[in-house]
């Protein structure tokens, strides 16, 4: 069985920590604000629109995932 150890040299101090901390809240809140964009922008569009680029209604919900997954 394999083991696998995560080290980030950011953890190793308090400010590293508090740094790691800022940055993830901030790709979590990027994240989270191009989900609700996407949401919205999507959610606009007539189900004929939806269907010009391949969806449905009922799909936007993954892709608006899917669109937050790509930030970093």
């Amino acid at each position: 069985m394999a083991a696998l150890t995560h080290s980030d040299d950011r953890a190793a101090s308090p400010t590293g920590r508090l740094a790691a901390w800022i940055d993830d809240a901030r790709v979590r809140f990027e994240r989270h604000r191009v989900y609700r964009r996407t949401m919205s922008e999507m959610g606009a569009l007539n189900n004929q629109e939806l269907a010009d680029l391949g969806l449905h209604r009922s799909e936007l919900r993954r892709v608006a995932y899917q669109a937050s997954r790509e930030v970093r």
